[in-house]
């Protein structure tokens, strides 16, 4: 009597233990495979592009030692791909449990960054840890725990999401509290957040007369620190967005935008190859900031127009997510956090090619890492958390239609 197909699920076919890292990791990694394969480009992408860009800092600070970059930024990468791998493995509803326990951390984390925190280029945007000498961005932290609380309350209170004061109200609180407290040192991040809560509630069915309200209050709150810096220019960087916003409108022969033209001149279609940059020892921040020029200058059009599209295929499978979740949360989540890394992404390239002021915001998971590449990864890891469920979920459907 034949054994039910059920039973053989356990066995393995011959040769089974033979078989190669990479089908095993394959075979073992659940979610969306295709975001999986996003991770992975662009980590592999990240090494290359830090280890050709950071000549001039390993030449300036390390004596010319170019290693030193390249295994700091592995070793960053590992902690993060560990941290992804750990929220990948947790059930994404526990996020949804911890969201307002992380904004009740990062509000006074933030409150003390402005405050007190470590002063570099006249911005306080991190906080120096004791006895182990390392900074820590606290934005990068808050931006995370705000997007998981949007997500929660706008699909836990959706059923009554027009009311203002149960429903509406603690969603803008939060909004203008950490947005405003970022602000002061960092208005570039403190603006993407801003419209990707906005985008978040648009998609969620909050009344447009709510997305409307916020966004005046935002307006609000941002004349607000203009008016605050009259009395505390140490702490808002009025003078900076000014003069930035002047160089941009007036078109003043900004140097790092001069030299980022001309290191995509350089790269043509095709590029000059990895490793091959021209510009990466006359472009400041070509590492971090200006990572796209680099990009362009190496790998060409081609190579430019190829990381437009992987961040925009990491939008496309988060749409997906969102309109196949069975919980509301998991695909708003998913959503939320997509539409943070793709517009940095896209906001860093809009600088390096002079279509917006020169902002400081890096290119998630490309750019030289830190703090920023730590929660780049977190983000990957609920992402990838979401997908995780929807399809073992999907498993268990079909395996019960089929037991039917």
């Amino acid at each position: 009597m034949p054994v039910p197909h059920k039973h053989n699920q356990n066995l393995h076919p011959k040769g089974t233990d033979t078989m190669s890292l990479g089908n095993r990791l394959y075979a073992e990694l659940r979610g969306d495979r295709v975001i999986w394969m996003i991770l992975a480009i662009l980590t592999l992408f990240s090494i290359l592009l830090v280890y050709s860009s950071t000549g001039i800092l390993a030449y300036k600070y390390k004596g010319g030692n170019t290693e030193h970059f390249l295994f700091k930024h592995i070793l960053i990468m590992a902690g993060g791909l560990f941290l992804a791998f750990s929220c990948y493995s947790m059930h994404y509803m526990r996020f949804k449990k911890a969201a307002p326990y992380l904004i009740l951390m990062a509000v006074p984390l933030l409150v003390y960054t402005v405050t007190l925190g470590a002063d570099f280029n006249s911005a306080h945007r991190w906080i120096m840890i004791p006895y182990v000498g390392i900074t820590f961005q606290t934005s990068d932290f808050a931006k995370l725990a705000l997007i998981v609380y949007v997500a929660r309350e706008i699909t836990q209170k959706q059923d009554y999401i027009e009311d203002f004061g149960s429903a509406f109200l603690p969603i803008i609180v939060p909004v203008l509290i950490v947005c405003g407290l970022i602000a002061p040192a960092d208005l570039s991040s403190a603006t993407l957040l801003f419209l990707t809560c906005i985008m978040m509630m648009i998609i969620g069915r909050v009344a447009l007369k709510y997305v409307f309200l916020l966004m005046f209050l935002g307006v609000f709150v941002f004349l607000a620190l203009v008016a605050a810096s009259q009395f505390f220019p140490q702490f808002i960087r009025v003078d900076t967005w000014t003069s930035r916003l002047s160089d941009f409108v007036n078109e003043e022969n900004i140097y790092q935008v001069t030299q980022a033209k001309i290191a995509m001149a350089n790269g043509s279609f095709f590029g000059l190859g990895p490793g091959n940059s021209l510009q990466r020892n006359h472009l400041p921040h070509g590492y971090s900031d200006f990572i796209y020029s680099i990009i362009h200058e190496e790998y060409g059009f081609v190579g430019a127009m190829s990381v437009i599209g992987i961040y925009i295929l990491l939008l496309f499978r988060a749409v997906r997510l969102l309109t196949i979740s069975p919980k509301a949360f998991g695909g708003m989540l998913a959503m939320g956090l997509t539409i943070g890394l793709v517009g940095q992404a896209l906001a860093n390239m809009a600088v390096n090619v002079n279509l917006i002021p020169v902002t400081g915001l890096t290119m998630p998971m490309l750019s030289l890492g830190g703090t920023s590449l730590l929660f780049t990864c977190i983000s990957f890891g609920m992402i990838l958390s979401v997908s995780r469920y929807i399809e073992e979920l999907k498993v268990r459907q079909d395996a019960a239609l089929s037991d039917e």
